[in-house]
Formats: structure tokens, C-alpha cells, sequence
């Protein structure tokens, strides 16, 4: 006689799975809830309290726990046979478990009495031991692998391979799951915990990483990370990279907006009445640079939109969505990549360093005290030109300088070792007219050399977080200059 255990908290599948089961002449145990579904659908199982002989006890705290289950579990077939035997033990050949949702309930914001009742003890245990007992139990976890249990069981059984990639799967969970509780309790009166356990799946290797010498592989099941492609080539590791920060900054936009990304950076951003206008003012910024680069879209892509993008050689474009016209002139750009803009992925930031790693966490309700400091107040337009230029410079790299107008960026200076070369930079690169454009850093200007160079170019308006020592002898130049100036109290600095 084959023995079965199931107890799960997602019931998904599991009335089908059990049926097959029994049409296979297995045996069933399970207990508490999973019991009851199996019960009402007509099927005959036994309790795990009637088979160990050992009631549930402690509102279910204890059920599972028994030499009965383990030792079915970790009795090696051929070893332990004599004292599975003694002491009337089966050995139990299939377990489909299934743990108590704790990273859900965690998020739900209970007390901690409650909380501790979503972490489960007797299913990690259990699936850790067949887990280990791989070579002899089949062991299963994910309602996305019943099908592959029903057709083993009405075929010829699990392979050695089957049980090892299914015990792959369980040592995976069990560190995850782990990992979620310790960091909760460790995040206790502390917003950031002592000790921080991170776990990534769906690993993909990458032809190589930033350059050909370099191995590298994307993880991750979502956001940007999960994406594959609609059409293209295999993403490279840069361009996971510069598709971050590309859609980083177009989340910035409620509006109809165009973002393109060479090397980490912003080479051209716009807004636009139609998508269009947008992406072609967008690519006007720079278009030597926007040559190769990745653009970002928050409007589906029509035909229109596709030609442009076809006409040119393009990394990878991303959008919400994609007629199919779009999508049949996009395939004359057979090496392009196309993906769809996923939902935000609201996680903390890790990178790594030598020895360690860095978190980072942004508050979503940041707020800015925008203070106009200088004689003059900016114009409506220039106060526009500036909230562009601002969601420009936060996802630039430091020092970045960016000089904007209406719906436009002009031009971008960035990466560099000090803000006025930044702002010579943006100034050089430009392709229009700076006369009446509004100017952005990311943090406050030390001296008022940057302010010069924006004012020399034609600004006329500059944005900043100030705070600096010498504040006010940039503001004396900012009136001397007729500039308007506006401090925002925050800094963003992007390394």
C-alpha cells in the first residue's frame, strides 16, 4: 500500500489531485482543514490523529508532529525498514504541503499574538524531512506541480530527477519563508533589522554581464526583473539595468510621457499631448545618444509610434501595451526587444558592496517645501519648467544639472566630479535655445559658479535643495542675475 499526506492552506487543485490519487490505490491521510474539503468531496481518508493515535491538540499546534509522520517520512527504504516495522511505522511516499500564508498575514498589520499563528511549524518540518528523504518521498509544494504528480502516479512514478528537483523547490521555500519571519521579527521597533535575508527566484543566465569576460544572471519573478520578451533578442545584463532606471523615471509622469536611456542616464525625456510628439521630442534632446538606447513609454504604442521606433536602432522599448499593427511593424527590427511596462515593485533597494550590502528605503510620501528665495517669483511657466526638470535630475546620476522648458527637456549634464562642469555639460550638448529655460540640481549649489553658467546660457529660473553654507551668496547672484530661485529642502543625489 502507497501512502499519501496532505495538508494544505491553498486547497487549490487539491480534490482533483486526492481523486487521482485514490484511482491510483493510494492511501490518504490528512488533518484539520484539508480533511474536511477531502471529506466533503466524497473522498475517504484518514485523520492523521486516528493514524498516529495522537489527537490534535493546542488549537492544531500539534497535529503532525509524531514519530508516526517523520519516521514515514526519513525511513530509509532498505535501512530502516526493521524499525519502521517495530514500530508500526509506514512509510509515507508522496507529502503535498502547502504552509500558512505568513509573508501574506504580515503585511495585514495584526498584533504580533495573532501573527505568530500564521507561522507554521509542523508543515516546514515535515517537508524538510521528505525533502531530505528525497531518493525514497516525493515531495510537493506548489499546486502548479499537481499535474505532474497526477501523471506520474498513473504512469511509472516519480524519477530520482523528479524527486530532486521537487526537494529543490521545498529547501528554496523553507528559506524564504524563514528569512520572511526573521526579518519581521527582526524589524521589530527597528526600521531597519540587525540581521536581513533576501531571496530571489526564477534565475536566468545572461550571454554575460557589463562586458563579454563576465558571467552573469538575472533573478526575479517580477517588475522589471521578471519581464521576457515579446520580440527580440535574450536581454542582456546592461539592459536590465538601463530598463530600470528608464521606467524608474517615467513613473515619475501621470501625464503622456517619453524616456530614453543610454548608460544609466537620461538622454531624453518629454511629455507630450500624443505619444508621438512625446517620443520624437524626447529623442530631439540628444539623438546622437538616444542611438542604442532604451525607451520607456506610458501609452500604448499605435502604429505611428512603432514606425519611428523601427526607423531607427533602438535596445529595447518598453510600453503598457502594444497594438497589433505596432507589433507587426516592430518585427522589421528583428533584434529589438520589446517588453510590457510591468506594475511597480515597491521593495526596499539592496546593492551589494565588498563584504555586504547597502538597503535603502524611499518614503512614497515625500514631501517637498518648494520656497521661492530669491526678489523675483518664478512665472507659472518656469515653476512648470522646473517640476520637469526636477523628476529629470532625480534619477540622474550626481552632479546633474538639467535645463528644461514646457514640456521639454533641453539638456542634461551628469556623472560628474563637480555641478558646474555639469552644467557647462547639459549646456554643450543641448540642441535648442536655453533663452527662458528652467534649470535643476540635485543638491545645493556650493558656490555660484553653476548658477552663472545656467544664467550665461539663457536660464532664467533654478531649482535646488539648498542648504549650503554659502546659500545666500547664491542667492545675492541669482538677484543680480534676475533668476528666480527655489529651494525644495531635498536632496537627490543618485550614485
Amino acid at each position: 500500500m502507497k501512502y499519501a499526506l496532505l495538508s494544505v492552506w491553498d486547497k487549490t487543485g487539491i480534490i482533483e489531485l486526492a481523486q487521482t490519487l485514490k484511482a491510483a490505490n493510494f492511501k490518504i491521510l490528512s488533518s484539520g482543514g484539508t480533511a474536511k474539503t477531502l471529506r466533503e468531496a466524497g473522498l475517504d481518508i484518514t485523520e492523521v490523529s486516528d493514524y498516529t493515535g495522537a489527537p490534535e491538540m493546542m488549537d492544531g499546534r500539534v497535529k503532525t508532529l509524531h514519530p508516526k509522520i517523520h519516521g514515514g517520512l526519513l525511513g530509509r527504504r532498505g535501512i530502516d525498514d526493521a524499525v519502521m516495522e517495530e514500530h508500526g511505522i509506514s512509510g509515507i511516499d508522496l507529502l503535498v504541503v502547502n504552509l500558512y500564508p505568513f509573508e501574506e498575514m504580515s503585511g495585514k498589520d495584526l498584533p504580533l499574538n495573532e501573527l505568530v499563528e500564521y507561522i507554521d511549524i509542523g508543515g516546514p518540518a515535515m517537508i524538510r524531512a521528505a525533502a531530505k528523504n528525497f531518493k525514497d518521498v516525493a515531495v510537493v509544494i506548489d499546486p502548479k506541480d499537481y499535474d505532474m504528480v497526477k501523471e506520474a502516479v498513473r504512469g511509472e512514478g516519480f524519477t530520482e530527477k523528479d524527486r530532486l528537483y521537487l526537494a529543490k523547490k521545498v529547501f528554496a521555500r523553507t528559506a524564504s519563508y524563514d528569512a520572511a519571519i526573521a526579518n519581521y521579527f527582526y524589524s521589530i521597533d527597528s526600521e531597519f533589522p540587525e540581521v536581513y535575508t533576501v531571496q530571489f527566484r526564477n534565475g536566468r543566465t545572461l550571454r554575460y554581464g557589463e562586458n563579454p569576460h563576465q558571467k552573469a544572471a538575472v533573478y526575479g519573478e517580477t517588475g522589471i526583473a521578471g519581464q521576457t520578451t515579446l520580440q527580440g533578442k535574450e536581454m542582456s545584463y546592461n539592459n536590465y539595468l538601463d530598463v530600470d532606471a528608464a521606467v524608474s523615471l517615467l513613473r515619475e509622469f501621470e501625464e503622456t510621457a517619453s524616456v530614453i536611456v543610454k548608460h544609466n542616464n537620461p538622454c531624453g525625456v518629454a511629455t507630450g499631448e500624443k505619444l508621438l510628439d512625446a517620443y520624437l521630442s524626447a529623442r530631439d534632446v540628444d539623438p546622437v545618444s538616444a542611438y542604442g538606447g532604451i525607451v520607456a513609454l506610458n501609452r500604448e504604442v499605435g502604429a505611428d509610434v512603432a514606425e519611428e521606433l523601427a526607423s531607427t536602432f533602438i535596445e529595447v522599448v518598453i510600453a503598457p501595451s502594444y497594438t497589433d499593427e505596432a507589433l507587426k511593424i516592430m518585427t522589421r527590427k528583428e533584434n529589438m526587444r520589446v517588453l510590457v511596462l510591468p506594475e511597480e515593485e515597491p521593495e526596499v533597494s539592496v546593492r551589494t558592496i565588498d563584504g555586504g550590502a547597502l538597503l535603502q528605503k524611499t518614503p512614497k510620501d515625500l514631501t517637498e517645501n518648494w520656497q521661492v528665495v530669491t526678489e523675483r517669483e518664478p512665472t507659472a511657466e518656469e515653476m512648470e519648467s522646473m517640476k520637469l526638470a526636477m523628476k529629470v535630475c532625480k534619477h540622474t546620476k550626481s552632479n546633474a544639472i538639467i535645463f528644461a522648458k514646457g514640456k521639454s527637456v533641453l539638456g542634461i549634464g551628469a556623472g560628474q566630479m563637480n555641478r558646474v562642469n555639469s552644467a557647462q555639460i547639459a549646456v554643450m550638448k543641448s540642441n535648442f535655445p536655453l533663452e527662458g529655460s528652467a534649470v535643476a540640481s540635485d543638491a545645493f549649489l556650493p558656490f555660484a559658479d553653476t548658477l552663472e553658467e545656467a544664467a550665461k546660457a539663457g536660464a532664467t529660473a533654478l531649482l535646488q535643495p539648498g542648504g549650503s553654507i554659502r546659500d545666500q551668496e547664491v542667492i545675492d547672484a541669482a538677484n543680480r542675475l534676475n533668476v528666480a530661485m527655489v529651494f525644495t529642502g531635498i536632496r537627490y543625489f543618485r550614485h
